[in-house]
C-alpha cells in the first residue's frame, strides 16, 4: 500500500494575487494523517480553516473559490494542483489574504517551494478513490464534457477548442505524475485579448500582467487598444508577436495553453479530497465544468465508499447461526420471522441474511401484480438481525427481548421484489450502556444499497 505523504518542514512564498491585486503570504505547514488540504484565514478573527472541498466551492468565475462560514480563498487551482503533482496528502496552507498568490500563472513556484520543503512518508496507508465504471459530465451549452474511466494508475488527457485561428485546437496529456514537474507544472494560465477589457470592468484582474498570463490576440488589434492595455497593466509598450501572443516571453511549449488546462482539472478535481486512480478525459474543460464534474465523482466516492463495508456472502458457507438458532434467540416466529441466518457476529456488528419469497403471505396486497417488499418490514428485518447483536451480550440471550427506541434517517433507495436476497448488516455505533443499543443498518441486494436506518433499542429481561 502507498503511504499518505506531508512536507517535512514549513515553507512560505508571497506574492499578488490576480483577481484581488493584493499581496499576499502563504506558507505551507506540514499536517498529521488523514487531514487533507486545508486552508487558514491567519487575517481573520479566530483564524477560521477551510476545506478543500468541493462542498465548499462557492464560485468558478475565472478560478475557483471556497468558503467556510465567511472566509473564503480564492484562485485554489493551482496550488492544489501541484499538492495533487508531488502526491502530498496532508498539508495545513496559511494565507494573510483571501486569494493565493498568481505567481507567473502557472504551478511552478509552488511546486518549487514544496520540493524545496521535502515530502516524507505518514503511517496511515492513501484511500484512492478507484474509478470502476465510466463517470461522464456534459454540458451541452459550452460543449464541455469530462470522463472517468477505469485505469490502473492516474492519467489526465485535455482537448481544448476556442475556435480561434492562433490556439486552434489542443491536445495534452498526462501519462504519470511523475511527469508533472516538468511537463505541466510551468504551463501558465491564459486569456484572449476580448476577454481582457470584460475582466478589467468586472474587478477580476487587478493583479494580472504579461508576466504570470498569457494574453493571445484572436483578431487585429489597434495600436491604441494596446497602449490603452500597457497603461492598465503598468507596461510602457505591448506588442503582438508572430505566433498572435501578448508577452514578452516566449510560450515553453505549443499546446502550453492546453496544458495548462490540463493543470486545472488536476487541481479542480483534487477538491475530491481523494487521489484518483482513473483516467480523466477533459474536452474543453473550464472551472465550472471540473466542477460540476467533481460533484459526480464525490457522489460515487461516497456511494462507493458505503459498499466497501459490503459483507461477503457465499451460500455454500456454513452460517453461524441457522434459522432454528436464530428462533431460539428470537422471541418472533412464522410469518414475523424476518432473519432466515446469520453469517457475521462479533462485539461490534452482525450480519443477517434474508431470502425474500413469493411465497410471502403480504405480497397478496402489497402489490397485487407489483410484488413490492415493504419498507418498513426492511426496518423490522434490521432490527431483528440488531437483536442477535445485543443478546450477545448477555449469558442467557433467551431469556431476553429487545424492544425498539428510535428510528432515525431511514431510506429507502431501491425496490425489493421475491427472488432477492437482502444481506443485513448492523453496526454498533457506541458501546451497550443500561441495556440500550444504537445500530446502523444497512442492507444490501447485490451491489445496491436498498435500504439504511439508524435504530436505538433496548434489551429488557423477561420477568
Amino acid at each position: 500500500m502507498t503511504k499518505q505523504r506531508t512536507i517535512k518542514k514549513a515553507t512560505s512564498l508571497s506574492g499578488v494575487g490576480l483577481h484581488t491585486g493584493k499581496v499576499v503570504t502563504l506558507t505551507f505547514n506540514p499536517a498529521p494523517e488523514n487531514h487533507g488540504h486545508k486552508f487558514q484565514r491567519v487575517d481573520l478573527s479566530g483564524q477560521p480553516i477551510v476545506n478543500a472541498d468541493v462542498s465548499r466551492v462557492i464560485s468558478t468565475t475565472r478560478g475557483t473559490t471556497i468558503k467556510s462560514d465567511e472566509a473564503q480563498v480564492s484562485t485554489i487551482e493551482h496550488v492544489l494542483s501541484a499538492l495533487v503533482g508531488l502526491g502530498i496528502d496532508n498539508i495545513l496552507m496559511t494565507i494573510d489574504g483571501p486569494e493565493v498568490p498568481i505567481l507567473d500563472g502557472s504551478a511552478f513556484h509552488f511546486v518549487k517551494a514544496l520540493s524545496e520543503a521535502g515530502t516524507e512518508d505518514q503511517e496511515a496507508d492513501r484511500e484512492y478513490f478507484e474509478i470502476t465504471e465510466p463517470i461522464t459530465y456534459r454540458d451541452e451549452a459550452t460543449g464541455a464534457e469530462l470522463m472517468a474511466l477505469p485505469h490502473d494508475g492516474f492519467e489526465v488527457i485535455t482537448m481544448i477548442d476556442f475556435n480561434s485561428k492562433v490556439l486552434g485546437q489542443q491536445y495534452a496529456q498526462l501519462y504519470s505524475l511523475d511527469d508533472y514537474e516538468t511537463d505541466i507544472a510551468p504551463c501558465r494560465t491564459f486569456v484572449f485579448l476580448h476577454e481582457v477589457e470584460a475582466l478589467f470592468s468586472q474587478n477580476l484582474i487587478k493583479g494580472g500582467d504579461l508576466d504570470n498570463a498569457i494574453v493571445i490576440a484572436d483578431r487585429p488589434v489597434e495600436q491604441e487598444e494596446l497602449d490603452n492595455l500597457a497603461t492598465k497593466l503598468g507596461k510602457p509598450s505591448i506588442k503582438i508577436d508572430k505566433e498572435g501572443i501578448l508577452n514578452t516571453v516566449q510560450l515553453q511549449f505549443k499546446n502550453e495553453p492546453a496544458r495548462h488546462k490540463l493543470l486545472d482539472v488536476i487541481g479542480d478535481i483534487s477538491l475530491l479530497g481523494k487521489p484518483i486512480k482513473g483516467k480523466i478525459v477533459a474536452t474543453k474543460p473550464g472551472h465550472t465544468a471540473n466542477y460540476e464534474f467533481t460533484k459526480l465523482l464525490k457522489k460515487q466516492y461516497l456511494e462507493d465508499r458505503k459498499l466497501k463495508g459490503k459483507p461477503k456472502y457465499d451460500p455454500d458457507k456454513e452460517p453461524l447461526f441457522d434459522t432454528v438458532k436464530v428462533a431460539s434467540w428470537l422471541p418472533h416466529r412464522y410469518p414475523f420471522l424476518l432473519v432466515d441466518k446469520i453469517i457475521e457476529l462479533s462485539n461490534s456488528h452482525v450480519v443477517g441474511i434474508k431470502n425474500v419469497t413469493f411465497n410471502e403471505g403480504f405480497f397478496q396486497g402489497h402489490f397485487p401484480g407489483n410484488p413490492v417488499f415493504p419498507g418498513v418490514l426492511q426496518i423490522e428485518a434490521m432490527a431483528q438481525t440488531g437483536g442477535i447483536l445485543a443478546l450477545s451480550t448477555v449469558a442467557d440471550p433467551g431469556n431476553w427481548d429487545t424492544y425498539f427506541l428510535k428510528i432515525e434517517e431511514a431510506k429507502f433507495k431501491s425496490k425489493v421484489a421475491p427472488g432477492d436476497t437482502l444481506v443485513i448488516k448492523m453496526e454498533l455505533l457506541a458501546p451497550i450502556r443500561r441495556g440500550i443499543c444504537q445500530m446502523q443498518g444497512t442492507i444490501y441486494v447485490g451491489n445496491k444499497i436498498v435500504s439504511e436506518a439508524g435504530l436505538t433499542a433496548q434489551i429488557v429481561k423477561r420477568s
